[in-house]
């Protein structure tokens, strides 16, 4: 009886052994993956694994309060405001659905902002004040060629009066006079006075040199009749007497071409405090791309971007006071391409990397080098390995910033080329001829990184993709971490998320990292499926903060002077090795201009730190910085802050 039963157990143990097997043949790349997963998921939640390589986790926000985030700026309360506008979804510009959120990562809350105009694509930077200023946006979306019903293009009006300057409403006629075609005007457009020009030598009047107005005009019905193909003058409709002869307008082509993004000159404040936007006055040109970064007297400085009718802004850069809140332009005129990487050197002249983020003619304003605003002059900079893919570039300022070096990240060729670079290049501004020398290379070819400065003196490099948008599925889910003391780099966890364009990371005052956006164009290897906007948030722990314990930082100023100290309590001063005073970022398409971390000079007691911020005003900008201080194994404080008035 035992015997039977023994031998019924081991019939029905080879035939259940017999199934499993034929389910793991069937099932075999699934049990694998399953297997490979779970492995996965094992070893980089293992306290060793994290102390090494840091870990990531995603933030799921309710459905309600997703959005797609194309800009991020800390805030000085500690909470990251996340700008939308219409968040490239045509569908949200139409309706006029334009959205912020302010979140708040330590309690997790979530507050919905009243959005005043669309500003998606729009610039911003930290203000002294602690305000974040914000300008221009988006007045219309892009058109591809066949989705243009109606011929359009650029009217350059002339205005010959050196009396009076003329303003043309919208729905200005302008008639052709030799194609006979008319087209209306979007917009109206102040066409300045003419401008008498005499000979210096004998007094002698010699010319009226017209005033120009740039305005954007449409066929009056769809169709390829309307088109034109060469350059005519236009008559305006309505004027009459010495306004109909002095006043006309000049056109190229008028076609059914693509359309480019246009441009608002809208510009606010956002108070943290407040938690709302505060109208400003306009800028003086429509800027779509923008970059905004601080000067050495406190002005921010506007550069580039697509004007109201979708043109690059030619060269007219201006000036915001933040103490009268108007807008004035340069002295002198120069080009960029769409968000230029600019930034303040120590001597009050800017440094641009030559990277950016899109727009513009190949062959203008590329060139990386030293340019002095006030007199134009522009010293360009030698050494840079690929010197063509540098659109979609990261520029970083790395730490300390005393030491003035930069590194320029991967990037990739002008508009939709599927070219990229695996390069990093670095640059000592301090050198007495500065080069750029090829730093540590990236295991893959990479447009739109995200990098952040961190207070151990290293900076975090993620993401970002092989090709143009994310094409071809081309997303690198891959981290680094660039040690700024050794110049070199190390893989560390690799995120969850894929990132491309309009993405970004900032440093929060933790110590961790937030990761935010991206935007493919398409969804598969093939190319076949359209893209989806990633809405989700990702933290990334670095492995510092895995250690045994972190140095503690309390009390003391919240203001510190130029050249002043401040004396703050901890109760590990044995073991604390350095101080950083690093600068909020504001990061958006590949550029956050904002962001450095400057060294200060650390005096300790038994129980207090003294920290001294440098005197150089180029170097420690105005407004609210984070203080970290680091231990002897690299582990920092939680931030305090403390603002440089």
């Amino acid at each position: 009886m035992t015997d039977h039963a023994g031998r019924r157990r081991a019939r029905r143990l080879a035939i259940g052994t017999a199934v499993v097997l034929a389910l793991a043949g069937m099932n075999g790349p699934w049990v694998y993956r399953f297997s490979t997963e779970k492995y996965h998921e094992y070893k980089i939640n293992r306290p060793e694994y994290k102390a090494d390589n840091g870990k990531w986790e995603v933030v799921n926000f309710p459905e309600k309060y997703r959005q797609n985030t194309i800009h991020a700026a800390l805030l000085h309360t500690g909470k990251v405001l996340l700008v939308a506008g219409s968040g490239n979804n045509t569908d949200n510009f139409d309706a006029k659905k334009f959205d912020t959120r302010v979140w708040d990562p330590v309690l997790g809350t979530i507050k919905k902002i009243p959005t005043p105009a669309d500003l998606f694509c729009t610039g911003h930077t930290q203000l002294s004040n602690g305000n974040l200023l914000i300008a221009g946006g988006t007045k219309r979306y892009e058109k591809l060629k066949g989705d243009v019903t109606k011929a359009g293009g650029l009217m350059v009006v002339h205005n010959e009066n050196p009396d009076k300057p003329i303003t043309l409403p919208a729905g200005t006629k302008f008639t052709g006079k030799e194609n006979g075609k008319t087209f209306v005007s979007k917009d109206p457009v102040v066409v300045e006075r003419a401008t008498k020009v005499f000979d210096k030598a004998t007094g002698t009047f010699l010319r009226n040199d017209p005033g120009l107005g740039r305005i954007y005009v449409e066929a009056q019905k769809k169709g390829a009749k309307y088109e034109t193909g060469t350059q005519d003058n236009y008559r305006v409709q309505g004027l009459s007497g010495a306004d109909a002869r002095n006043t006309y307008g000049i056109a190229e082509k008028i076609a059914l071409d693509k359309k480019d993004f246009q441009g608002i000159r809208d510009a606010y404040e956002f108070d943290p405090v407040a938690e709302k936007y505060i109208k400003v006055d306009p800028m003086n040109e429509a800027r779509w791309y923008p970059t905004l970064t601080t000067m050495s007297d406190g002005k921010i400085l506007s550069l580039s971007g697509l004007d109201e009718i979708g043109q690059l802004v030619p060269g007219k850069n201006e000036l915001y006071d933040p103490k009268t809140k108007k807008w004035t332009y340069t002295t002198h005129t120069r080009q960029f391409p769409t968000y230029p990487a600019i930034s303040l050197m120590q001597n009050g002249d800017m440094f641009y990397s030559g990277a950016n983020a899109g727009y513009g003619p190949d062959n203008v304003g590329r060139d990386p080098g030293i340019w002095n605003v006030a007199t134009d002059k522009f010293t360009k900079l030698k050494g840079l390995s690929d010197p063509k893919l540098l659109e979609t570039a990261g520029t970083v300022l790395l730490p300390p910033a005393q030491d003035e070096k930069y590194m320029v990240i991967g990037g990739g060729g002008v508009g939709e080329s599927k070219l990229s670079s695996r390069k990093t290049r670095v640059i000592d501004l301090l050198a007495a001829n500065p080069r750029f020398t090829d730093g540590p290379s990236l295991e893959k070819g990479t447009r739109y990184p995200q990098y952040s400065i961190l207070p151990d003196d290293t900076v975090m490099i993620s993401g970002g993709s092989e090709d143009y948008r994310g094409r071809g599925a081309s997303n690198i889910l891959q981290a680094r971490m660039y040690d700024a003391k050794t110049g070199k780099l190390r893989r560390v966890a690799d995120p969850l998320v894929g990132r491309n364009y309009h993405s970004g990371s900032i440093l929060l005052p933790d110590g961790r990292i937030m990761f935010f956006g991206s935007d493919s164009l398409y969804a598969d290897k093939a190319d076949t499926k359209p893209g989806k906007f990633e809405q989700r948030i990702e933290i990334y722990t670095p492995p510092y903060l895995y250690r045994d314990a972190r140095p503690s930082l309390s009390g003391g100023p919240q203001t510190i002077a130029r050249g002043a100290s401040g004396t703050f309590k901890s109760q590990h001063t044995a073991t604390i090795r350095t101080a950083r005073l690093i600068r909020p970022s504001a990061s958006t398409h590949v550029t956050d201009v904002d962001q450095r971390s400057i060294a200060l000079d650390l005096k300790k007691t038994k129980d207090t730190l003294t920290v001294t911020v440098p005197k150089n005003r180029n170097l420690v900008e105005s407004g609210w910085h984070m203080l970290f201080v680091t231990d002897d194994q690299g582990t920092p404080s939680k931030a305090q802050w403390v603002k440089v008035p």
